[in-house]
């Protein structure tokens, strides 16, 4: 899908991709960045269940009761 930008906003754009300091600032960005789930490469189903766990008693979800998928032909 290609979005459309005014002539006005595209200089604006070229003038920011010039700007070293905004260069560092997204260097610095990335270099902070990981990958919390991942252990030795691999993710690691155990944290993450753990960190939504925590997460649904944070924002105080309730679960929804278990219900069983009645379904005989399922295609991915």
């Amino acid at each position: 899908m290609k979005v459309k930008i005014s002539k006005k906003a595209e200089k604006e754009f070229n003038k920011f991709s010039e700007s070293y300091s905004l260069r560092i600032d997204m260097e610095m960005v990335a270099s902070g960045k990981h990958m919390p789930f991942l252990k030795d490469g691999k993710v690691d189903a155990d944290t993450y269940i753990e960190f939504v766990t925590q997460f649904n008693e944070f924002i105080n979800h309730t679960p929804k009761p278990f219900q069983k998928i009645i379904d005989n032909d399922m295609r991915l």
